[in-house]
């Protein structure tokens, strides 16, 4: 079988960054003059021995004192040491290396370790300062940046898990609520008209089978929700028969733009319940909707006062408040006011993208 060894991306860039460096300084001293081949290829065998010796030690060490997850106060002063260390333990074997290569090269060459080291330890300690505080630095910022992408990913799935589990607990209380009203309607209608009541027991089929089943954290066209209301104020229409006048104008392509689902139901049995439902003559009901300003233009103006408990703490629409808020992260917005005319105006923005 064929083993085929794979060379980690680490282990790349080692040997790039190294071998760069001793043929930089190989290219440098051939144009210098007196070039030796042998003598330089020892030289850049060695360097990057030395070079990738003293850094994988330092990254192991590192790596096994918790150094890749200190903050820049703590590291900063663990930086200056350790490249300190790292410049003096490279200006010693740098030296030592260049001393024994040309003393087995250059046999003629009788001049003492202690001279030798004197005449290029400054020039090899500044070169090792330099190519430590570089290797040690882009260690220490890949390390940074891959622990803020984890910090990231991490805080970005716990806000995903948290809007779901929003959602999940809007949903529980929406669709009770939503079943509960729609069932009341039906009470009314068998002890008035049996025959109606058949009728609004198919809609509510219709109407549980689009609500129950759908998840509030999904998006769908406008036309769905219309056909939606449009079904539930054919029920309402069955109880209140001419108590209750509707009208829904729509001035946009209702197939091209999403809504939440229940959003505008929500608005319309709203009007029902703490409107029409309350006044002896009844009321109308108009929904318009239309774009504005870069918006769509959700608006439901039904006969009626607006008391503040309502406007304030109803179930339904606190929930839609919170919907909006979760979907569209504070770019869509929801008021409800009352009219001079005895009317109350509910309006959903929602942006176009």
């Amino acid at each position: 079988m064929k083993i085929i060894t794979r060379i980690s991306t680490y282990w790349k860039i080692q040997l790039i960054a190294w071998i760069s460096a001793s043929l930089y300084w190989g290219i440098s001293a051939f144009f210098y003059g007196n070039f030796i081949w042998k003598m330089g290829i020892a030289d850049l065998i060695l360097d990057v021995c030395i070079g990738i010796a003293l850094t994988n030690t330092y990254r192991n060490f590192a790596l096994k004192k918790g150094w890749d997850k200190l903050n820049l106060k703590m590291l900063v002063p663990r930086i200056i040491i350790s490249v300190l260390v790292l410049s003096l333990l490279y200006m010693f074997l740098i030296v030592g290396k260049l001393y024994l290569v040309r003393l087995f090269f250059l046999k003629s060459d009788t001049i003492s370790f202690l001279a030798f080291f004197k005449s290029i330890q400054l020039q090899v300690f500044i070169a090792g300062t330099r190519l430590m505080s570089i290797w040690v630095l882009a260690f220490h910022l890949y390390y940074y940046s891959r622990l803020e992408i984890e910090t990231v990913k991490e805080n970005s799935r716990l806000s995903i898990v948290m809007k779901d589990a929003q959602f999940n607990n809007l949903n529980a209380q929406l669709n009770p609520h939503f079943l509960f009203n729609s069932l009341n309607n039906i009470k009314f209608l068998v002890l008035e008209n049996p025959h109606l009541a058949r009728r609004a027991i198919d809609l509510l089929s219709e109407l549980l089978r689009n609500s129950l089943n759908s998840n509030v954290a999904r998006l769908i066209p406008l036309n769905d929700e219309i056909n939606l209301v449009n079904d539930y104020l054919e029920l309402e229409k069955m109880r209140f028969e001419e108590r209750l006048q509707m009208k829904i104008e729509a001035n946009v392509d209702l197939s091209q733009h999403l809504v939440l689902p229940l959003s505008i139901q929500t608005l319309i049995e709203n009007a029902i319940k703490h409107g029409i439902e309350k006044r002896k003559n009844g009321g109308s009901i108009t929904l318009k909707i239309e774009e504005e300003n870069g918006f769509i233009k959700i608006s439901v103006q039904n006969s009626g006062k607006l008391s503040k408990e309502i406007k304030n703490s109803g179930i339904g629409l606190n929930n839609l408040r919170e919907r909006l808020l979760l979907q569209y992260k504070g770019k869509a917005s929801f008021e409800i006011i009352e009219m001079l005319d005895e009317t109350v105006l509910a309006t959903i923005l929602l942006p176009l993208k």
